[in-house]
């Protein structure tokens, strides 16, 4: 592989100084500057993703702009491991959602400095969009915690969420027995009671289900003004149908909160940023009744695409949805997912997956994704030296593991615990 010119340690000083700026500060230039910097150093680090990108016939010396820089499919990262960074200094490991397929799910890995700049960023993500009004507060989480399920991002990320804006009495209700139902239920009376705001956090299939057990037993609670959900991780109607509309009556119903003060979360183990929706945001800046959506951000372009043509589609218009995130220097810069969206004048919206539509069956130039990954040499898929790191005491490697393995609707950990 040739040498790579971009000096790594460099090129992360000027990324995280430019996410320290703040999501205020859009710079087209210096975000364009900083993309073909990232990919010039991913092209040259990573095999797998520069045999795809000459299959295209692009190289760094011919790209100019971000948008012409090539994604990568987020199946690439169930057929092997990308990594632009040697494996050795992995700071951290961690499984993506598998919703799409339960059976197949990939691995990421981040080394220390793009998981610091991955943890700033969503630091301040988390307190613009969830916490712009408060300091600390009650969490109640309906995620397992890192050590029942040290392979999901999602239980990753809220516990740090937890540890930068919550209160001591901040906890857990999913365990390996299942979602703690009474617990849950007695700490919502102590917040009614003691009339402090609480902020419950988790995978949507986790309120879906409690608002189910709290109908067979009749109750529904008033949470004190100023509490919130903050919920993620898709819905694929794990416990019965609920729509987006049908979720926030449901929070409504369930804990007196309004919508306004209902944030949906797109996080993914393939991209670092996650995206937040703007409404709790806009309604403390005084801006009501405004679209629902998730924000742009200056280190992120995220963009929607024809399902068969791969074309930028117009705002407004169903597409595939393809992030570019600065975060990702130890992936790749550009992602491809499988996730069905549109473009807003501010941002994007996500409607679900594409599961199967017809014509998208990731074909490129010169063979399958298979065909490209392995290229002409150098590529490994995922059954060596990275699942070897994985069965020698990494993250992922406990019980949790076990569990994932065993394929379940939306195929994360929450909603296998929850049915307990």
């Amino acid at each position: 592989m040739e040498k790579n010119p971009v000096a790594r340690e460099e090129l992360d000083r000027e990324i995280l100084a430019y996410i320290e700026k703040g999501i205020s500060y859009h710079d087209e230039e210096t975000f364009n500057n900083l993309a073909l910097k990232e990919f010039n150093h991913q092209y040259y680090e990573n095999q797998i993703y520069q045999n795809l990108c000459r299959s295209k016939g692009v190289s760094p010396g011919g790209v100019t702009h971000w948008s012409e820089i090539p994604p990568l499919p987020t199946n690439a990262f169930k057929e092997t491991v990308i990594a632009s960074f040697p494996l050795s200094e992995t700071e951290l490991s961690l499984l993506t959602s598998g919703t799409t397929d339960p059976h197949a799910r990939g691995k990421i890995y981040r080394d220390k400095n793009s998981l610091e700049m991955i943890k700033r960023c969503n630091y301040m993500l988390t307190k613009e969009f969830v916490f712009p009004d408060v300091e600390r507060m009650r969490i109640m989480l309906l995620v397992p915690s890192p050590k029942a399920a040290p392979g999901m991002p999602m239980a990753y990320g809220l516990e740090q969420a937890k540890n930068e804006f919550g209160t001591a009495d901040s906890k857990y209700y999913i365990t390996p027995n299942g979602l703690e139902v009474s617990e849950l239920i007695a700490d919502l009376n102590e917040a009614v009671e003691k009339g402090d705001p609480v902020c419950l956090m988790g995978a949507t299939s986790g309120f879906v289900f409690f608002y189910n057990q709290c109908c067979e037993r009749g109750i529904n609670f008033k949470l004190p003004p100023g509490s919130r959900v903050c919920d993620g991780g898709g819905y694929q109607g794990t416990f019965g149908e609920c729509s987006r509309e049908r979720f926030y009556e449901v929070v409504n119903y369930l804990l007196g909160i309004p919508a306004h003060f209902c944030v949906n979360t797109l996080g993914m183990g393939e991209s670092g940023t996650n995206y937040f929706d703007n409404v709790l945001r806009d309604h403390l800046s005084g801006i009501t009744a405004g679209e629902r959506y998730k924000c742009d951000l200056p280190w992120t372009r995220t963009t929607v695409v024809g399902i068969r043509t791969g074309q930028h589609m117009p705002k407004g218009e169903l597409g595939l949805i393809r992030h570019y995130d600065l975060t990702n220097r130890a992936t790749v810069l550009a992602v491809q997912t499988d996730n069905i969206g549109y473009e807003t004048d501010r941002g994007f919206e996500i409607l679900g997956r594409s599961a199967n539509v017809p014509g998208y069956d990731l074909q490129l130039p010169g063979g399958t994704l298979k065909d490209w990954i392995l290229g002409t040499g150098g590529g490994h898929p995922c059954s060596t030296v990275a699942d070897g790191m994985m069965k020698q005491g990494s993250p992922c490697s406990t019980v949790a593991d076990g569990m994932m393995k065993q394929g379940h609707p939306c195929s994360t950990v929450a909603d296998r615990m929850i049915k307990q």
